[in-house]
């Protein structure tokens, strides 16, 4: 038998408000109620899985078992067909910033830079370097008693310089998704997550755990 998620908080294993706003606006319609692991005094754990998915089950087996709830994580980043499939799993690292805390998405990113390096490592590829890129985004869910599951997502698409936009987060401004013409960080909110690759992913995982 399928195991489902029932009405009420689920803790999301993250310390990034827009990653947490964009899972929220997912679960609420389904009478699920996010509360950050930040929120709740997790501290961020090494993510030094190889994977998406194992990278995304590292941070959701450490709230669960601190917490005592079902947690969920996110683990997502930019794969960019030039630079081999980086940043990848390292998309976060990419962001950090010589001066602030290590690891933390609360103020030691800056994705400009990261977004900037991108940009200095294609153009490094050499001309004729595809432009073609994809998000790619792991959920992990994960029950106190130690029940798991995993879904995966993606959306196709390329990089642009220079970034647009001032909505979203992350790599958002570089990305355009295949078919469109206008970056992630220039679309609706509400249009990202219909198309995205966490709503591709939570897409599967609603059909599985949720009613």
């Amino acid at each position: 038998m399928t195991r489902r998620l029932s009405p009420g908080r689920l803790v999301v294993a993250t310390h990034n408000p827009g990653k947490l706003g964009e899972i929220g606006a997912l679960l609420r319609p389904h009478g699920i109620e996010p509360v950050s692991a930040g929120a709740l005094g997790v501290a961020e754990p090494a993510e030094d899985g190889e994977t998406f998915a194992a990278n995304a089950l590292i941070k959701a087996r450490v709230c669960a078992a601190a917490i005592g709830l079902p947690a969920l994580a996110d683990d997502s980043g930019l794969a960019v067909d030039a630079l081999g499939g980086r940043p990848g799993v390292h998309s976060a690292d990419w962001a950090e910033r010589e001066d602030g805390p290590k690891g933390s998405s609360a103020g030691g990113r800056d994705f400009g830079l990261a977004m900037d390096r991108v940009r200095r490592e294609w153009l490094a590829a050499g001309e004729g370097a595809p432009d073609s890129a994809r998000f790619v985004c792991a959920l992990a869910l994960v029950w106190p008693d130690g029940g798991e599951r995993v879904f995966e997502g993606v959306v196709d698409g390329r990089i642009v310089w220079p970034p647009r936009g001032e909505r979203g987060f992350g790599y958002d401004p570089m990305f355009v998704a295949a078919g469109m013409s206008d970056t992630f960080g220039e679309i609706e909110p509400e249009l990202k997550h219909r198309i995205s690759h966490r709503a591709d992913a939570f897409r599967k995982l609603a059909a599985a755990c949720l009613s």
